[in-house]
């Protein structure tokens, strides 16, 4: 719920004061210093979608806090679309054609993240896998290098392979 003042006509200091309590109240101020759209986003990442034209300094602050908040930035450079995904590797969904190295990053800070990327390369799925490997059940048609090594992290991930190889078969029932 927003404070209804006329922070507008407010000091600074009041403007960083109402922020500081509530990062959406910033939608009530006109044209607010950086410090104050800072002071908003660093208490609640999403308050970005009301500041126009946010710096990149701005952005990252927002995804450094809340991954997610790069839903409301438009056109993200790949180093806030890092920033996001390192912060939560879940946040690639609201990346439009990650490239291979945002898709690596999101996958390594959460194995899951790999169900919102679509065709992920073979790298991406080994990353993914490394990180946990339960996820191979998300994979469709994996390889068996991918096979293996979602075994060799995780030796019950076989139990979501379909038709594993005799290789595979064997690395589960050794590391049993």
């Amino acid at each position: 719920m927003f404070l209804n003042l006329e922070i507008m006509k407010t000091s600074k200091q009041e403007q960083l004061e109402s922020v500081n309590r509530n990062g959406y109240n910033i939608v009530n101020i006109k044209n607010p210093s950086e410090d104050v759209q800072l002071a908003a986003v660093q208490q609640d990442a999403r308050a970005i979608c009301y500041i126009k034209n946010p710096s990149e300094a701005m952005q990252l602050a927002a995804v450094n806090q809340n991954g997610y908040a790069i839903e409301y930035i438009k056109k993200p450079s790949e180093a806030v679309q890092l920033a996001a995904v390192n912060q939560d590797g879940y946040a690639i969904k609201y990346i439009k054609n990650p490239s291979e190295d945002v898709q690596l990053a999101a996958v390594n800070q959460n194995g899951h993240a790999i169900r919102r990327i679509n065709n992920p390369s073979e790298d991406v799925q080994l990353a993914a896998v490394n990180e946990n490997g339960n996820v191979i059940r998300r994979i469709n048609n994996p390889s068996e290098d991918v096979q293996l090594a979602a075994v060799n992290q995780n030796g019950h991930a076989i139990e979501y392979i379909k038709n594993p190889t005799i290789s595979v078969q064997m690395l589960a029932k050794l590391l049993s």
